[in-house]
């Protein structure tokens, strides 16, 4: 047991200097006095993320997406819809975006794209990016792509995990955002073999576009065989599991949000 103790805490240390070595499994009577013992040891750094509504906000479920993937220890806070700047977030009707946030070792984050990026570059083990240039180049070309577009595709189809309308009838001006995303992954899945867009493991491409992944599956809407393989493989994700499952047992609402449809 004394080796696995010397191996977690190695294991830590190399975390906090932006590693990302799996932490060994020691059983829980030892892993949570070690925990203690690195956070003494000012070894496991302290890093909050701030989400909103796991059931609603699609851009909360990608920082996390984005951490989990990163191997970072964090903690979830989350801010109420009731608090009006949240609500007006969600309703896509604020300029400004402050949730989500992550906080880590000094540095304060509030935009998802710069979430990734900084997180990718504090972690470079983790492969939230490519190693290749090229296909790093083409990842971080779609990640922005989605980021700083889509407007369409979000007003018609907004996130809602809880939610399911299978005859929903799309409006034409979210169409040709929708044809745009088929395409994105289909050039991906064929050009890089898949399953997920850049090869075998997610990156944080997938993070920015699985909730359009849930988006599809709520508002019925019809795909392609191979995007179709591409969302079922996002949901299966473990990451993406744990957050619907979290985002089921959310008791609020955004009345302004269920009542359209």
């Amino acid at each position: 047991m004394l080796h696995c103790e010397m191996i977690y805490l190695v294991t830590v240390a190399a975390r906090r200097k932006g590693h990302s070595p799996p932490l060994p499994d020691c059983g829980p009577l030892v892993t949570g006095p070690l925990v203690k013992v690195a956070a003494r040891r000012g070894l496991m750094a302290t890093a909050t993320l701030t989400i909103s509504s796991r059931n609603y906000s699609s851009w909360s479920l990608r920082a996390w997406l984005l951490c989990k993937m990163a191997g970072l220890e964090f903690k979830v806070k989350t801010v109420s819809i009731d608090d009006p700047t949240n609500r007006a977030e969600l309703l896509l009707l604020s300029p400004s975006v402050l949730v989500p946030r992550l906080e880590h070792d000094g540095a304060k984050i509030w935009d998802t794209l710069s979430i990734a990026e900084y997180l990718a570059e504090t972690f470079p083990d983790a492969g939230l990016l490519p190693k290749d240039r090229v296909l790093r180049a083409h990842c971080r070309s779609i990640s922005g792509e989605m980021h700083a577009g889509f407007y369409n595709l979000r007003s018609a189809l907004p996130m809602n995990l809880k939610a399911h309308y299978p005859e929903f009838k799309t409006w034409a001006g979210a169409k040709p955002d929708i044809a745009r995303v088929f395409a994105i992954w289909q050039d991906c899945l064929s050009t890089y073999g898949g399953p997920f867009l850049f090869g075998k493991k997610p990156t944080m491409a997938d993070a920015m576009y699985a909730p359009v992944c849930t988006r599809f599956l709520t508002y019925g809407v019809m795909i392609d065989d191979v995007s179709k393989a591409y969302c079922d493989k996002i949901m299966k994700w473990p990451a993406m599991a744990e957050w619907v499952e979290a985002a089921k047992a959310e008791p609020d609402e955004l009345e302004e949000v269920d009542a359209e449809f």
